[in-house]
């Protein structure tokens, strides 16, 4: 068979049964293997869908750009479409995304604009806000917003999940994806749960995302958002294409047993798959060893190939770096505030707090940089070095509030982060870290925290 172009050859991925790293676990766990897309991952099937959908409507126009925030393989699926039909593309991306992931964007003739992943999703710099300036700025461009554009999940309602159905012969039980955008996850769980109300769905998330939270809970917790590095799942915002009435369970998974697993699926399944793919199989088993029985048939989905991620979870020395393999033992953010020798609750300045005050408050606890609230957010932070300047440049602010000085609030960053994680993130610019722990109470780690744990 001759196809007409290289879209025509996305979807009728394989199933393929997990063997050795499945051990132990009851039933049978297979897993669609989606990178057979032309593309290398699942997004090829939803970008194709949005750009058709968009046609239909009017959206995109002959000669039209596409703009798209993207992990990376949304923009692949989108390149592959527009080729085939004759668009130009211009992608944002964070800067925590792999090299590969942009060099393979731009070999693909779009245009790769790289942004900062440590900001809110509505700040300007975000790659969610450049992309939507980009396409307001640019005549005849179609901004499909993968997160929000519903035909993202329809795509994977009208092929991920009849492909399941259909080569599973519908004895399919279970359910699990990573969510991200949550297109693949519900729109194949849709479709599944049409045919059998019985099947379970199991969304897997990451420490330092929202959902899981959300979906137990109900409430959107800032508190629990926080950088990690696994691309691809979990998420600091609500798309809508993530229906919670859809995903029965959720399940985090940390970024080490991600890697770690990833690395497992290469060299024991012959699966050479990428880190979210390892996060989807790692959680998928955790839950499946509690709760399936001989007969079930659980379906994980594994996103993407491993070529995007040659440089960090199939490089030993990143891994080494980040403490995921063994090189040297490497503290974690919750082994450093276990040892801490302070008194009582974490001391904070409330913005209103006067400078004059501030700096007396420093001098009495010995301390170099102070967390500023309002309430019981933190709003801010104080340094003593920052204060000086701002002294000797104007000795009258020592009557003004602290919230005419402060700077932007220490970041917080997950318990389970390790000490090379931790010490990247700490720097001239940025003096401490705040990490919260089981009890909801909130620590600082200095950089003479990193030095005394580097040195014990």
């Amino acid at each position: 068979m001759i196809y007409n172009s290289i879209i025509d050859t996305i979807g009728d991925t394989p199933l393929i049964k997990l063997n050795k790293v499945a051990e132990g676990v009851k039933g049978t766990v297979a897993v669609k293997v989606e990178y057979f897309n032309p593309g290398n991952s699942m997004k090829d099937r939803m970008a194709l869908k949005m750009i058709e959908d968009a046609e239909k409507d009017g959206r995109l126009k002959p000669g039209g750009t596409i703009i798209e925030c993207t992990s990376g393989n949304t923009g692949m699926g989108l390149a592959l479409g527009a080729i085939a039909k004759g668009y130009k593309c211009i992608f944002t991306l964070a800067d925590k995304q792999s090299k590969e992931k942009i060099d393979i964007l731009r070999a693909m003739g779009a245009e790769v604009i790289v942004c900062p992943t440590n900001v809110g999703p509505d700040d300007p710099r975000s790659y969610y806000s450049v992309a939507r300036k980009m396409n307001e700025d640019i005549p005849n461009s179609f901004f499909p917003n993968q997160y929000d554009n519903l035909s993202n999940a329809v795509a994977h309602y009208e092929t991920t999940g009849p492909e399941i159905w259909r080569d599973t012969d519908g004895k399919i039980t279970h359910y699990a994806a990573g969510v991200g955008t949550g297109g693949s996850m519900c729109g194949t769980a849709k479709y599944l749960k049409e045919q059998n109300s019985d099947i379970v769905t199991v969304g897997i998330d990451s420490y330092g995302s929202v959902f899981k939270k959300y979906k137990e809970t109900g409430e959107f917790d800032e508190k629990e958002i926080y950088p990690y590095l696994t691309e691809g799942i979990g998420e600091d915002i609500l798309p809508k294409n993530v229906d919670f009435s859809l995903i029965d369970h959720f399940v985090k998974v940390t970024d080490k047993d991600a890697a770690i697993m990833t690395r497992r699926l290469a060299r024991e399944e012959g699966l050479f798959v990428g880190w979210s793919c390892g996060a989807a199989v790692k959680g998928a088993l955790d839950w499946a060893k509690d709760n399936l029985e001989e007969d079930d048939v659980m379906v994980v989905i594994l996103p993407d190939h491993g070529t995007r991620y040659l440089g960090k979870v199939y490089n030993d020395d990143w891994m080494k770096d980040h403490g995921f393999i063994e090189a040297r033992s490497y503290a974690t953010a919750e082994d450093i505030i276990s040892k801490q020798e302070t008194n009582g609750k974490l001391v904070t300045l409330d913005k209103n707090t006067k400078v004059i005050d501030a700096v007396s408050l420093l001098n009495e606890k010995g301390i170099s940089q102070i967390p500023v609230t309002d309430g019981d957010e933190f709003v801010g932070s104080l340094t003593d070095s920052k204060v000086l300047r701002k002294l000797i440049d104007n000795p009258d602010i020592k009557g003004e509030p602290v919230s005419e000085i402060m700077d932007d609030p220490f970041q917080f960053v997950s318990a389970n982060n390790t000490l090379d994680v931790l010490s990247s993130l700490i720097d001239e610019e940025h003096k401490a870290i705040l990490v919260r722990d089981n009890n909801d109470e909130v620590h600082i780690i200095t950089q003479h925290d990193l030095l005394m744990a580097m040195t014990k």
